[in-house]
């Protein structure tokens, strides 16, 4: 059942994310969202506090909601952006996350390293909170169901979506908030490397 909750989290994550870039290789991990998720439940208040599970989970999304603010202003550049610029600007910060997340266990506490390492490589077994998961991602699908008209018009681009007086801006907003906080959730309960694998 946790397996089933990530992969569901991480594949509407995906799904949205590739209506707004328009294109089918935008998913969370390529964009550096789940590094970013990664990074901030690596930092010293989460699990190196130990933490509840909620406190990570805050901590990832707001994490990954911070590497996808990045990507975005980053991709900005001289113009408007590009979905190709986002998607090479996204590289570039999973890159980036992915060497902060080595400093930091480099420079972790022996005492807590074993557990960083161990959730950086992922593990599904201990997931108790399996039904929060299932509920999130519940509460995600009827969220999609109900934005389905929206994500259509939306996924045949911003200048059409507006003709048809679809305020794009919000949408957009509303969906990367969206992407984040489910991204950060699957990160914070399974790991880095099995939300990666999805």
């Amino acid at each position: 059942m946790a397996a089933f909750a990530v992969g569901g989290l991480l594949a509407l994550s995906g799904a949205i994310l590739q209506v707004l870039l328009r294109n089918p290789l935008a998913d969370p991990y390529v964009l550096g969202v789940s590094g970013g998720a990664s990074v901030a439940a690596l930092v010293r208040p989460p699990i190196m506090l130990s933490l509840p599970a909620a406190a990570v989970d805050g901590f990832a999304a707001l994490g990954a909601l911070a590497a996808c603010l990045l990507v975005f202003a980053l991709a900005q550049g001289p113009g408007a952006w590009t979905p190709t610029r986002l998607l090479l600007t996204g590289i570039v910060v999973a890159a980036g996350a992915g060497s902060i997340v080595s400093l930091l266990l480099a420079l972790g506490e022996e005492t807590k390293l074993r557990g960083m390492v161990f959730w950086l490589l992922g593990d599904l077994s201990r997931v108790q909170r399996w039904p929060s998961l299932l509920a999130l991602l519940a509460a995600a699908a009827a969220a999609g169901v109900a934005l389905g008209r929206h994500l259509n018009v939306l996924a045949r681009g911003p200048t059409q979506a507006a003709s048809v007086g679809l305020d794009v801006g919000r949408l957009q907003v509303l969906l990367f908030v969206l992407t984040s906080v489910l991204t950060g959730c699957a990160v914070s309960a399974a790991g880095a490397s099995v939300s990666s694998a999805w």
